[in-house]
């Protein structure tokens, strides 16, 4: 049985992901996914990210969020990204109250 959940919580690490969204040098946000936040965060600010956070660096991290896996972390952002730039503020400030 142990076996079972050792294999399980490993699945369940290896694919979760993650929601996340960046502020710009020029103030403007940036929503992606992906399954390493860090690493991600890292390539942006190297300038191997998107071509829109290219040319606004520094990017820094504003928000998170968790997801079981990549589709989720896709819907999600898709969602997102019909916010207007209010909405996805007010969002973040209500999702970070939470957690």
């Amino acid at each position: 049985m142990a076996v079972i959940l050792q294999k399980f919580t490993k699945f369940i690490m290896e694919n979760k992901a993650f929601m996340y969204v960046l502020e710009c040098a020029d103030g403007s946000l940036y929503t992606g996914y992906t399954t390493d936040v860090k690493k991600r965060l890292h390539t942006h600010n190297t300038g191997k990210g998107a071509k829109y956070t290219r040319t606004r660096l520094p990017v820094t991290l504003l928000y998170q969020e968790e997801f079981p896996d990549k589709p989720s972390a896709m819907s999600a952002e898709a969602l997102f990204k019909r916010k207007t730039r209010q909405q996805k503020l007010e969002y973040i400030n209500e999702h970070k109250k939470k957690g």
